[in-house]
């Protein structure tokens, strides 16, 4: 429980200065990309509005998921965090389609581009990216719902290159076409950013056993402990990042040691498999029955 409320402390402060950093440069590029005419610094100037989106709403999970457990939630708000994921997952989604949508307009009517405008306002961003992924890296986080907002960050730390390499062709050549070209290459790093996030957080919620833990090889293992006849009613799933839990049915030989068994396979499910928040109910096999006489 510490560990969880110092992870939550770690996530909050890179949070809250990478969102700074966006926010603060978000509307510097928004107004640079409408002056200088350029859609692949729209393009870049929107993936960095919805990154300040995204990472406000991380800062709201995170504040959420530290509130106590309660009778009514007895885990707390801790899957808030991934629904703010799934949410930012969504959002890069819905980016990515502005952007074919409104390349394919261009390319069919190109727009005249103030490139120098376009190349001075990237290297800032780039700067500003740089920064940002800096700050989130360093937390270190397991956190879903960090990694998610890192996905945002760094996405746009790439499409800043997209928008310079775009300002250098249009400066080089006056081919104003390569400003939406490059803005399609924006768009499918958007997408495909969004692909990992998406499916994670939709596992989370639908319960999926956690990536990396084998099912099948936490039963056998299970079954395999001396005086353990049988395993069943076997669920491993997430909580939330970080926190997988497990609870099983356990038979055991009608003679054996309940207690001293659950404890041996806690320990096994702790120290193989990673699993510390377990829910075992253990039960003895019924045995034959001596009639007295």
């Amino acid at each position: 429980m510490h560990d969880h409320g110092r992870r939550l402390d770690a996530d909050r402060r890179a949070l809250g200065g990478a969102l700074a950093l966006v926010l603060g440069f978000a509307a510097v590029e928004v107004v640079g990309g409408i002056v200088a005419g350029s859609l692949a610094l729209i393009a870049d100037a929107g993936h960095m509005v919805t990154d300040a989106g995204a990472l406000a709403l991380a800062l709201a999970a995170v504040w959420l998921a530290g509130r106590p457990a309660s009778p009514q939630r007895s885990f707390g708000w801790r899957r808030a965090e991934v629904l703010a994921a799934l949410a930012n997952g969504a959002g890069l989604v819905a980016l990515a389609i502005w952007i074919f949508v409104e390349a394919g307009r261009r390319l069919s009517d190109p727009t005249a581009v103030r490139a120098g405008w376009v190349l001075a306002i990237g290297l800032a961003g780039l700067a500003v990216n740089v920064a940002a992924v800096r700050v989130l890296h360093r937390a270190g986080s397991g956190s879903l719902n960090v990694r998610a907002a890192l996905r945002h960050v760094l996405a746009d730390l790439i499409s800043s290159f997209g928008v310079i390499a775009a300002a250098a062709v249009v400066l080089a050549t006056g081919w104003e076409r390569a400003d939406p070209l490059i803005s399609i290459g924006i768009g499918v790093l958007v997408l495909g950013s969004s692909g990992a996030v998406l499916r994670e957080s939709v596992a989370i919620l639908l319960e999926a056993t956690p990536g990396g833990i084998s099912a099948e090889e936490v039963g056998a293992a299970m079954a395999a402990h001396e005086g353990v006849v049988e395993v069943h009613d076997l669920h491993i799933w997430t909580i939330t990042s970080g926190f997988p839990a497990l609870s099983a049915h356990v038979l055991v030989e009608a003679g054996a040691d309940c207690h001293r068994i659950r404890l041996d396979l806690d320990g096994l499910l702790r120290e193989r498999f990673g699993l510390d928040h377990t829910t075992l109910q253990v039960e003895h096999r019924p045995g034959l029955v001596t009639l007295a006489r």
